[in-house]
């Protein structure tokens, strides 16, 4: 057996976008005992340290240096024969219409759809936005083949797949009256203006799993279709929003605005891939929710395995 495989340099590649074993191991589904097993026996194996332990971010040694510039040539290669071996074994061509309950969603599916596009030419893909209607009810009946949704409702045939957990949070001024709290309670949004994508409430996080259960409503809801028009209210003290703690990373490292949690615990949800049972096992649906979980834990910052 060779001393080197494929899932050791996924572990590696793991280390170096995280920064940390634990990030790492929810990047790759591991336990941290487990991947901290595995990078031990690679290190034994090799007879040299792959990483200097207790730093943070990760620092690595030149044999894992040696080992990252590998994985770099190897893996995207090794996933490109194993996308070209599903092809080549059912085929090419099919359909692929998809559906978002996000608005935010945009920012990791965006890149994973043109990564799609490039591998699947021949897969009819076309992509629409679900904020105005029902999406899981046409994914039954066979209109849609895919819907990305926080809010998975029971139906037959219908299979959800968790990609990632998210918290909610709260995005407010810097300067509101609320940044000197610790968390957010439901009656800090009694009189306050509640800055909302344009749906109804009941499929709002905020709403469904903060306010609604402790019967508060917000003084006023004021709706807005883009995150950074909703950002620029937010700064100026013309209201609050809700979104999911990746969506507003950028804004908080940027200091446009500050965030809390919701109550003292947080409030984590779960992001879900839907398709119906009978496509399972369709190469280019599985290469597709493959490529999207991979997106979005390269690119997004604070989520966690939805496994945890």
């Amino acid at each position: 057996m060779s001393l080197i495989e494929v899932r050791h340099l996924k572990t590696l590649t793991a280390l170096r976008e995280t920064g940390s074993l634990v990030e790492a191991a929810e990047r790759v589904h591991l336990t941290q005992s487990a991947l901290s097993h595995q990078l031990k026996d690679l290190e034994e194996k090799l007879g040299c340290p792959l990483f200097i332990r207790k730093t943070k971010p990760v620092r690595f040694t030149s044999a894992g240096l040696r080992l990252l510039q590998l994985a770099d040539d190897v893996v995207p290669s090794f996933r490109s024969a194993q996308r070209d071996i599903q092809r080549f074994a059912e085929g090419e061509s099919g359909r692929l219409h998809i559906a978002i309950e996000c608005h935010s969603c945009y920012e990791w599916l965006m890149p994973t759809i043109d990564y799609f596009r490039e591998h699947w030419p021949d897969v009819e893909l076309d992509l629409s936005t679900a904020f105005s209607f029902m999406p899981l009810p046409a994914l039954a009946r066979g209109d849609l083949d895919l819907v990305v949704t926080s809010d998975p409702i029971e139906i037959a045939n219908i299979e959800y797949i968790p990609l990632f957990q998210y918290e909610s949070q709260i995005a407010i001024s810097r300067h509101h009256k609320l940044a000197e709290k610790e968390f957010i309670e439901p009656q800090d949004l009694k009189n306050e203006v509640l800055i909302t994508y344009p749906i109804d409430s009941e499929r709002l996080d905020v709403f469904r799993h903060f306010l609604d259960p402790a019967g508060i409503r917000p003084a006023k809801i004021r709706h807005c279709e883009l995150t950074l028009m909703m950002m620029q209210l937010v700064a100026s003290g013309r209201g609050v929003c809700c979104l999911p703690n990746w969506a507003l990373t950028e804004y908080t490292n940027r200091q446009y605005v500050t965030t809390k949690s919701l109550g003292e615990e947080g409030i984590w949800c779960k992001l879900y891939i839907a398709i119906r049972k009978d496509q399972r096992d369709s190469s280019y649906i599985q290469d597709l929710i493959s490529t999207a979980s991979h997106t979005c834990f390269k690119n997004l910052k604070g989520i966690l395995s939805p496994d945890l």
